[in-house]
């Protein structure tokens, strides 16, 4: 990787639901039509979106130019049916952190709703068979920076567990419910085996396992893109040194 691009930080975007939805108080979702305009907004500026693992390979090689990280959260059922054909229909891939412990449920950690149904086990499956990335959301949507130490294990390394035997491969994503975390939150999802873990804004944590992120919504137009873009490099913290493929890592200042 060029010495001058090391440090710079890549542009991963925070989606949550796709769907038609007027009432919508924590601002998590994006009517289909949005969603469109956004990923073709991507493509006349000859940028293509793709999942978080495929982004983060192609940067370790290189060869990240023109690639935006495209990331889920929560594993609203509506990403497969809504979501997904729009991907494919622009040519993307996408990371869907899901919650191994509530197949088939709902966000009931959203106090003021409204309610919406998360991805069942079966289609989990179906969206890793479309190509899609799937990643860890922790169990059930926990705060990690409020659970003791038996709660943290189940939430990152036990989450994993059970999307490895739900899909047959371990995953290499985890990201942080609310975006909040600490010290003791990324070593535990390190510890847990995963190659990368994704954030909002992590401040000093920021890393490989604490990758900052911009919120997309649904005001989100070409102009509020552009001025995110721009603005993501400016606002964030430079990550560490990336390693190559085959290139050992430093972690916590020790080459490993």
């Amino acid at each position: 990787m060029p010495a001058e691009t090391r440090g710079r930080v890549p542009w991963l975007l925070m989606y949550h639901s796709v769907a038609e939805c007027a009432d919508d108080p924590y601002r998590i979702t994006v009517s289909p039509a949005r969603l469109e305009r956004q990923l073709r907004w991507l493509r006349d500026r000859g940028l293509r979106g793709v999942s978080a693992g495929q982004l983060l390979r192609a940067r370790a090689a290189g060869r990240d130019g023109g690639l935006v990280g495209l990331t889920f959260d929560d594993g609203y059922a509506d990403f497969l049916t809504t979501a997904v054909p729009l991907l494919h229909r622009y040519g993307c891939t996408a990371t869907a952190f899901v919650l191994p412990g509530r197949l088939g449920g709902d966000n009931a950690w959203d106090e003021l709703g409204p309610r919406k149904r998360l991805l069942d086990a079966d289609g989990i499956r179906a969206l890793a068979a479309a190509g899609m990335e799937v990643g860890s959301h922790g169990l059930l949507h926990t705060d990690l920076t409020k659970a003791d130490d038996t709660t943290l294990e189940r939430e990152t390394a036990h989450s994993r567990t059970l999307l490895a035997q739900l899909t047959g491969t371990a995953p290499a994503g985890f990201c942080y419910p609310y975006g909040t975390l600490d010290s003791r939150a990324v070593d535990a999802v390190r510890a847990a085996g995963y190659t990368y873990a994704c954030a909002i804004d992590p401040g000093p944590l920021t890393g490989m396992h604490a990758l900052p992120r911009a919120h997309i919504g649904a005001r989100d137009t070409s102009v509020r893109l552009y001025l995110k873009k721009v603005l993501h490099p400016l606002r964030r913290r430079p990550l560490p040194h990336l390693p190559a493929p085959g290139e050992s890592a430093l972690v916590d200042g020790v080459r490993r």
